[in-house]
């Protein structure tokens, strides 16, 4: 049995131009112990998938159908205050922008202090204790001064490794990371990047890693899952997936990657754009953009198939 398991779940907006459907039918499981990669555009659903996992979506958002299991028990139906025990202690989240997600009128100290206190009961010496240990885990130098420091006070990368530092505090099983190396430099966003690995291969915590960019999976990921309109288009091993894609969108994402080894003039794009998703598509979403594309795609809608490893939405594979 799968840590994860989200079966054809649907996620709705509701706006003033009407029901936005972000996300649409998504497959995906999560392994004990792996880094699964999400990859796909902006606007693919991508951020809106992992939020419904743990139920922290926007108002005006809502999980319309599907299911979401982690260790077997069902989360789409446990209460707001059930769903507390597993936010921070089962599952935690690094958000995308630490400088919002961090509390700016509390020091970092004192939000470490309270995720601590409350899920692992910590109390006195032990707490703070234990809150610089975090702190240290994540190698951020000099902790005593950033135990004391309001998030403002903290260079982008302190921010992101304060943030690791409270998702991790709770010793989840699961950790979703929504793009959080977006707002770092080349050299951090590596040295980062070596943490969080690091701190997977000690911990032996799942990570699900949100990212657009395939350089990060290809050195990250265990596995990947590729996401286009709000479906889960294709899903292999890392290695696999590189070498033979099964899905045109996929194979058009790696091949928008520019060479290192030769100079290139005019970068290879995807052309056209994603689907409107507040109307309803028919077919294959990637359609219209696709230059494998058939009759079939533009009317029925693809089937699943391949093997249990490597599985992809695709008319051509049937």
């Amino acid at each position: 049995m799968a840590l994860l398991d989200v079966n054809d779940l649907h996620v709705s907006f509701w706006t003033r131009q009407g029901e936005v459907q972000a996300v649409r039918g998504a497959m995906l499981n999560v392994e004990e112990g792996e880094i699964l990669g999400l990859v796909g555009e902006s606007g693919s659903g991508k951020s809106t998938l992992v939020r419904s996992i743990l139920r922290v979506l926007p108002e005006g958002a809502d999980i319309t159908s599907g299911s979401v299991t982690f260790e077997g028990q069902e989360l789409t139906t446990l209460s707001e205050r059930e769903m507390r025990v597993v936010r921070g202690r089962e599952i935690a989240m690094i958000p995308q922008n630490p400088a919002t997600s961090l509390n700016p009128v509390l020091t970092v100290g004192n939000q470490l202090r309270r995720t601590l206190r409350t899920h692992r009961r910590l109390k006195g010496s032990g707490l703070q204790d234990k809150a610089l240990d975090m702190l240290d885990q994540m190698v951020i130098p000099d902790p005593k001064r950033v135990m004391n420091s309001f998030p403002h006070e903290l260079s982008g990368g302190m921010q992101q490794r304060s943030t690791g530092a409270v998702a991790l505090s709770g010793d989840p099983k699961l950790l979703l990371a929504d793009e959080p190396t977006t707002a770092l430099d080349a050299t951090v966003q590596a040295q980062y990047l070596a943490l969080l690995k690091r701190l997977q291969e000690e911990r032996g915590v799942a990570i699900v890693f949100v990212t657009h960019d395939l350089g990060i999976v290809a050195t990250m990921c265990h596995r990947v899952a590729v996401m286009y309109a709000g479906e889960i288009v294709e899903t292999a091993p890392t290695k696999q997936l590189f070498e033979d894609p099964q899905h045109p969108y996929t194979e058009a994402l790696i091949n928008s990657i520019p060479p290192l080894n030769e100079t290139v003039g005019k970068l290879r794009t995807i052309e056209g754009q994603p689907p409107r998703l507040n109307r309803p598509i028919i077919g294959c979403p990637f359609a219209p953009r696709c230059s494998y594309v058939m009759d079939r795609c533009r009317e029925e809608v693809p089937p699943v198939t391949g093997d249990s490893e490597h599985l992809s939405r695709c008319w051509r594979h049937v």
